[in-house]
């Protein structure tokens, strides 16, 4: 019978271990500065090639630096 209930709950242990992967990554993401200052970078960039505008260039600046500012008090 424990076979039987193995089968049952591998595709819930499958989605668990899938989200417990994507949170790692969004984690990670959230939390590493040296990639929100790459995000940075490549904003600015953008914004000097006028692929986005000055209002939508300062408004994600402003969230990046946010959680730029984050981080660094933790």
């Amino acid at each position: 019978m424990l076979l039987v209930d193995d089968l049952l709950t591998l595709p819930f242990k499958g989605f668990v271990g899938i989200f417990k992967k994507i949170h790692e990554i969004v984690e990670r993401e959230l939390s590493d500065a040296d990639l929100i200052r790459e995000r940075l970078m490549e904003l600015q960039l953008r914004f000097e090639l006028d692929e986005i505008s000055e209002e939508e260039y300062e408004r994600r600046e402003k969230e990046l630096l946010e959680r730029l500012d984050v981080i660094q008090r933790l």
